[in-house]
């Protein structure tokens, strides 16, 4: 009997056993010595919850009449609450009903491929609001994620779940949604198996009782659960949905309420919902409030478990809403998403479903009727009224894309529905004066709407009904649509009014005319603490631009209305700004009402100043407004945000909610000092930080301001570049830095060159390479590391794998420190590019760094320009690149080679098939040296870029080099100015020109060509097709040489730049070939 006892309720009490009583029951059974160590661990073992009652249950079962007995003697005595929920109130029947309710009520609507987006929420910390969706443009949050299925469950073992959860999201986003999606899947059976009851209510609902007691909550929920108490008591485990706290018609007062234990006492609705909150009602209970983010302030931190944020479409999700809205018409879907990405701004705000949904029937609407308009009418919608007036429109005309067009004209349609639109507005404005966005039938009435024109086709697209037990519920298809509604009205009621609008009483100091009232609204709006009026504002704006009063007139305005009333708004507007000391989110809608009006001087000229660099002293109050509204808008800001050397302290520390989420943030020669990195180092320690890449090269840093860097360094997960040049860091702010790096795995590229960082500095980040394994590029020039430091920096090196671009050029490393990298660079296979410039290594150093290039196997590149390499480094040179396969790239300018030198290169360069850029300029190199390096090229086929550019090869040194080019067929770049080539010399490189396929830049700066030169180049040039760049530049070739050039290019398609400047041709003769070259080559840039 008792057996068959288990075996009835086997479903329930796995279902409804929570996981305390769990312990309590295994606790009780051990002691009866009816479970064993060895079962226990089995049964903590099972995963989740409901297998670990159906284990203990399996065990028991197997161990007789007895051992079923006692659990269910156990129950009873434990928790007589929980007994009778499993014997009665649990039943199986009743358990169905409340499942089917469920699908039935939820199931309906749910696309699975609109949702996916709503299977992972984000744990936050902050709230964001529509607004700040706009500020943040559209970003992905970088916080954590959780699945749905896993919102109610511990994070971690050691963790409980949470008692309250708190979902936040703008409007539109899809709060009920989740909840729906949610409910269903639970229904199912899908997740969450381990709650025994979901109770989903509405605060619409809510909002329809006066006083409630908890049971009676309950009831309310689910009507099928015929005994509350026993949910009440926590005799199983249930989760609470209160959906929608924002649509609550009573702000939760949590300070005030009187607390209440008993689940039968009725009380206020709002009072109910703060107990139940803090725990005093239901405590067992799991709730889940969803809410938008302001409405979500009301619930104290403090009682708030896990607070979790939806986030909006992505990219392809985007793309996928709108393939849906177009089912029937892909091409018409591709239109309008290549809109709504054009228009940065806008494609920032459709990450909001709500809002994508209305802007892209809007396009679509104006893209099936643009043959229709004026090509005055016939712009694209790109203002926030402007989409909102064609979807008035859309809605008023009965064309609406989801259904077959009405067969009444549209003369009727406007004359019938005015009147709705009309009191329908009233309603709007001051349901949003009163934070109200859900009214019930005597709302309807007193505000003289006519309940019968609800039914009608233009009520269902603005206004959504919802039919509960007690009333009939309506709100706004979404919150823009009532705020654009009661613009409408306020816009219209205005032209009229003598007193405050704002007042619904009508009893106020008298005000007269529509700018009156116009910049009481505006006022109203800048004082609202919740920026609830902002929207509400654009709307009013954009009323008064001509393409709204143009898409209107005749529908909801009177034709050209506007009259002389927008510049008197645009002056009311500008007033605030200056007005405004310090940039602030109310002057930045008044940036964004300027641009709903189509006002953008003011933001084109700050726009223009940033792309070209001159923003210095223009950051006027109102340009600073205006900067701050582009780098939310601007494609000029997208890829850099240029501010460097305009910014002081004050605008910087105003910008600093909009410098947070710029990708590339240049903030060079601003003259910062240490306080401004400490308010950097606040905003990079933001966690949704989006700047990747910070430059603060040439400002006023010392050690001080390095280190509030470091300290974001720790905490921060987006900067990935950091630019400190010329600074004073010194070596103290080198420490604090590279002990950030110790535990920073997100930056790749430090640039500390000239800092002043010393033996020192060098020294503690060479500590800092022992362990970081993300940093690529450190770039540490002019530091007077001195070889010591170079020292430290290659026992790293010896280690470090992750480091690909050293830069230690002008650090006095000197043949010492160049010979311990040397032995670094044996080891070290990573490093690719490693730049030694100005170090004063001479041939001891460069024979060590070179034997080491015969063992490696990583460097691309190495950098020894401006030593003291003299012509015995020469074949040391020579060796590693004859046994080096991998170098690219071989700087030695500005050495001391000489045609020793040269040649013992050239030879290796016969035979080395890697090297593909060779730098030889300044090592007085002559013609001997030059020919063995025309003979290298005969059969070299990788060298692409030579540079002999300040050595003396002459024409004999040239004529050998011609002669290469005639069967060379790599190389690309040839620098050869000031190479004392004569005519001689251009008439042989000229032949070799007119076979030559490969050459694409030629630089001869700086030599003696002259006329009989530029004649023979004239030549070649009519027949060479390769050549892309060629510098003639001070060449003696006068007048009738540049003439010369010039008639030849008339047959050349190919040359894109030509420099004939420095050749004694005057004013007017530059003019004349500068336009003859034009002519005959279009494409072709010329300086002359």
């Amino acid at each position: 009997m008792e057996g068959t006892w288990i075996h009835r309720y086997r479903r329930q009490l796995a279902r409804s056993i929570s996981p305390q009583f769990l312990e309590d029951i295994s606790s009780h059974l051990c002691r009866l010595e009816l479970l064993t160590a060895g079962e226990a661990a089995q049964v903590q073992a099972a995963s989740p919850l409901p297998e670990q009652v159906r284990a203990v249950l399996d065990v028991l079962a197997g161990k007789g009449s007895h051992a079923s007995q006692s659990l269910q003697s156990f129950i009873p005595t434990s928790n007589s609450q929980l007994y009778l929920h499993i014997t009665s109130c649990a039943s199986e029947p009743m358990v169905q009903k409340h499942l089917e309710s469920l699908q039935s009520s939820c199931g309906n609507g749910l696309e699975s491929g609109a949702l996916q987006r709503l299977t992972n929420l984000l744990l936050v910390e902050g709230l964001t609001d529509i607004q700040q969706n706009e500020t943040t443009k559209g970003l992905p949050n970088v916080s954590k994620s959780i699945p749905l299925e896993k919102l109610f469950l511990p994070l971690s073992k050691v963790s409980i779940p949470p008692r309250v959860s708190v979902t936040i999201g703008v409007a539109g986003i899809g709060k009920s949604t989740l909840v729906k999606l949610f409910v269903c899947s639970w229904a199912k059976g899908e997740i969450n198996r381990d709650i025994m009851f979901v109770l989903p209510l509405t605060f619409r609902e809510l909002n329809t009782y006066e006083k409630l007691s908890a049971e009676r909550l309950i009831c309310s929920a689910s009507p099928h659960i015929p005994e509350p108490g026993c949910i009440a008591a926590g005799a199983a485990r249930t989760l609470l949905i209160l959906d929608g706290l924002d649509e609550f018609k009573t702000p939760l007062d949590f300070s005030n309420a009187a607390v209440c234990t008993d689940p039968k006492k009725e009380i206020q609705v709002d009072n109910l919902i703060t107990n139940i909150i803090r725990g005093n009602l239901l405590q067992e209970a799991s709730v889940w409030v969803t809410s938008r983010p302001v409405a979500a302030r009301q619930i104290p931190g403090g009682l708030v478990d896990r607070m979790t944020e939806i986030r909006g479409f992505g990219a392809a999700e985007m793309k996928d809403f709108l393939d849906q809205m177009f089912l029937d018409n892909r091409d018409l879907s591709s239109q309008v998403l290549q809109h709504i990405r054009a228009n940065r701004s806008l494609h920032v705000l459709c990450t909001i479903p709500g809002f994508c949904r209305i802007s892209g029937s809007s396009i679509a609407y104006f893209l099936k009727h643009s043959s229709d308009q004026s090509q005055e009418a016939a712009v694209v919608p790109r203002t926030l009224s402007e989409i909102y007036s064609y979807y008035f429109k859309m809605a008023l005309s009965g064309d609406w894309l989801e259904k077959p067009r009405e067969t009444l004209r549209i003369e009727q349609a406007v004359n019938t529905s005015k009147k709705l639109v009309g009191s329908l507005g009233r309603l709007a404005f001051y349901g949003l004066l009163r934070k109200k966005h859900v009214f019930y039938e005597q709302d309807m009435k007193a505000y003289g709407i006519d309940l019968s024109l609800l039914h009608s086709s233009l009520a269902t697209r603005l206004l959504l009904k919802e039919d509960m037990q007690a009333s009939t519920a309506y709100y706004f298809s979404h919150l823009t649509i009532q705020e654009f509604l009661a613009a409408l009205f306020y816009h219209t009621a205005a032209k009229r009014a003598i007193f405050d609008l704002f007042t619904e009483s009508g009893v106020s100091w008298p005000k007269l005319g529509f700018l009156t009232h116009f910049r009481g609204a505006v006022q109203r709006a800048l004082q609202a603490e919740d920026r609830q009026l902002d929207i509400f504002v654009r709307f009013l704006s954009g009323l008064l631009s001509p393409q709204v009063n143009r898409l209107l007139c005749g529908w909801l305005l009177q034709k050209d209305e506007q009259g002389g009333l927008r510049g008197q708004a645009i002056g009311v507007l500008q007033g605030c700004l200056h007005a405004e000391h310090a940039v602030s989110s109310r002057a930045v809608n008044a940036m964004r009402c300027l641009h709903e009006m189509q006002h953008t001087d003011t933001a084109k000229a700050v726009e223009e100043a940033m792309r070209s660099g001159t923003l210095a002293g223009m950051l006027t109050p109102t340009n600073c407004s205006a900067l701050a509204y582009l780098l939310q808008v601007s494609d000029v800001c997208l890829e850099e945000t240029n501010l460097s050397n305009c910014l002081t302290y004050n605008v910087c520390k105003s910008l600093l909610s909009q410098l947070l989420f710029c990708h590339n943030l240049r903030l060079d020669n601003n003259q910062f000092k240490d306080d401004v990195m400490e308010l950097l180092g606040s905003v990079l320690s933001v966690k949704d930080c989006q700047i990747q890449r910070l430059s603060l090269a040439e400002n006023q840093i010392s050690n001080k301001g390095a280190k509030a860097l470091a300290r974001s360094l720790l905490v921060n997960r987006s900067l990935m570049v950091l630019d400190l040049r010329s600074n004073s860091i010194g070596p103290t702010g080198a420490k604090a830095l590279a002990d950030a790096l110790k535990k920073n795995q997100i930056l790749l590229s430090l640039n500390l060159q000239h800092n002043s960082i010393k033996e020192d500095g060098a020294t503690f980040l060479a500590e800092a390479l022992l362990t970081n394994h993300r940093l690529v590029t450190l770039h540490l020039q002019k530091n007077a590391i001195g070889a010591q430091g170079a020292r430290k920096i290659a026992e790293a090196l010896k280690k470090n794998c992750s480091l690909r671009e050293l830069i230690l050029s002008s650090n006095s490393v000197g043949d010492n420190g160049s010979i311990a990298l040397a032995e670094a660079l044996r080891v070290n296979h990573s490093l690719q590019s490693l730049d030694l410039q100005s170090n004063s290594i001479s041939s001891a150093g460069v024979t060590a760094l070179t034997a080491a290039l015969c063992s490696n196997k990583g460097l691309l590149s190495l950098n020894l320009r401006e030593n003291s390499i003299s012509k015995e480094g020469g074949p040391a040179i020579a060796r590693a690149l004859r046994s080096n396969s991998t170098l690219r790239k071989l700087d030695l300018a500005a050495n001391l080679l000489y045609d020793e030198g040269g040649k013992a290169i050239a030879l290796a360069i016969k035979e080395n098939r890697a090297l593909t850029s060779l730098h030889l300029q300044w090592n007085f190199i002559q013609a001997k040296a030059a020919t063995a390096l025309a003979q290298a090229l005969q059969s070299n086929s990788s060298l692409a870029s030579l540079d002999l550019q300040e050595n003396a090869i002459g024409d004999e040194g040239m004529a050998a080099l011609s002669a290469a080019l005639k069967v060379n067929t790599t190389l690309a770049d040839l620098h050869l100015q000031v190479a004392s080539v004569g005519v001689a010399g251009a008439q042989a490189l000229a032949e070799a020109l007119m076979v030559n396929t490969s050459l694409q830049i030629l630089d001869l700066r700086g030599n003696s060509l002259g006329l009989a030169g530029a004649k023979a180049m004239a030549q070649a040039l009519r027949v060479n097709r390769s050549l892309r760049r060629l510098n003639l530049q001070e060449n003696s070739l006068g007048m009738e040489g540049a003439i010369c050039i010039a008639t030849a290019l008339k047959g050349n398609h190919g040359l894109t730049y030509v420099n004939l400047q420095g050749n004694h041709i005057g004013q007017s003769g530059a003019k004349m070939i500068s336009d003859t070259i034009r002519t005959n080559t279009p494409d072709c840039v010329v300086d002359v």
